[in-house]
C-alpha cells in the first residue's frame, strides 16, 4: 500500500522543511502544495491580472504545468501574498485538487509513497493519510524565520511588515470558505517555535512512526 503522510499549518511554521526531510528519510516523493498556488499567483502576476480576479485565476490553474513550478519568482514575497488570495477561491482549489491526490496514488519515480504539505492536506486533500502533523509556530517566530530567509537571500525586509503580512494570511487562510487552514481531527499538533530543526526533524519523525506503529497494530 501506498504511504501518504500530510503535513499542513501556516507560512512559516517549518513544514517545508519536515516534509522533505520526512521525504528523504523514507524514500518518498514529496509535493509541496503551496507551490501550486504560488505557481498560480506568479503566472497571474506575470501577466498583470488581478490575483482577485477568479476566472483568471481558474483559467491559470487549469493550465497549470509541471514546468511553472519550476519558475525562480515562486518564493517572493509579492507572490506568497498574491497565493495567499488565490488559494481562497474554490474554483482554483478544485482544479488543482485532482493534481494533489493523484500525486499521493501514483507518486512519481517509483516511489512507496509521499509526503504532501500545504494547508489542508490532512482535511481536504489526503483525509485518510495514516499520518497527519499538523505544524504551528507563533506569528512572531515565524515572522523572524520569513524575515531572517528573505534578507539571506538579498532581499529588502523590514521584520514589523513580515509579521504584519504573517498575520494577515493566516487571518486570510483561516476565514476562508473553502478549505480554511485547520487541523484534522486526527492530526497531531507539533509547535516547532522553540525548536531548531533538528529537534523538529525528531519530533517528527517520533510522530511518523507511533502512528505506523499504531496503524499496524490495528491491522
Amino acid at each position: 500500500m501506498s504511504l501518504t503522510i500530510a503535513l499542513d499549518g501556516p507560512a512559516a511554521s517549518g513544514k517545508g522543511t519536515l516534509a522533505r526531510r520526512l521525504a528523504a528519510a523514507y524514500d518518498l516523493a514529496h509535493l509541496d502544495t503551496g507551490s501550486l498556488y504560488r505557481a498560480v499567483a506568479a503566472k497571474l502576476l506575470a501577466e498583470g491580472a488581478d490575483p482577485a480576479d477568479a476566472q483568471a485565476a481558474a483559467t491559470a490553474a487549469e493550465s497549470l504545468r509541471p514546468a511553472d513550478l519550476e519558475r525562480p519568482d515562486l518564493r517572493g514575497q509579492a507572490v506568497g501574498a498574491a497565493a495567499s488570495v488565490v488559494a481562497a477561491q474554490p474554483q482554483v482549489r478544485a482544479a488543482l485538487l485532482d493534481f494533489q491526490r493523484g500525486f499521493a496514488k501514483s507518486p512519481p519515480g517509483g516511489k512507496r509513497g509521499a509526503v504532501l504539505d500545504g494547508r489542508d492536506v490532512g482535511t481536504v486533500v489526503c483525509p485518510d493519510a495514516p499520518v497527519k502533523i499538523f505544524v504551528v509556530a507563533s506569528p512572531e517566530v515565524r515572522a523572524r524565520r520569513r524575515h531572517e530567509e528573505l534578507i539571506g537571500r538579498g532581499d529588502t525586509s523590514i521584520y514589523a511588515h513580515v509579521l504584519e503580512e504573517i498575520r494577515q494570511r493566516d487571518k486570510r487562510d483561516r476565514e476562508r470558505a473553502t478549505a480554511p487552514l485547520k487541523p484534522a481531527e486526527d492530526a497531531v499538533l507539533l509547535d516547532t517555535s522553540d525548536l531548531d530543526i533538528a529537534a523538529a526533524f525528531a519530533a517528527a519523525r517520533r510522530i511518523v512512526e507511533d502512528r505506523l506503529a499504531a496503524a499496524g497494530t490495528q491491522q
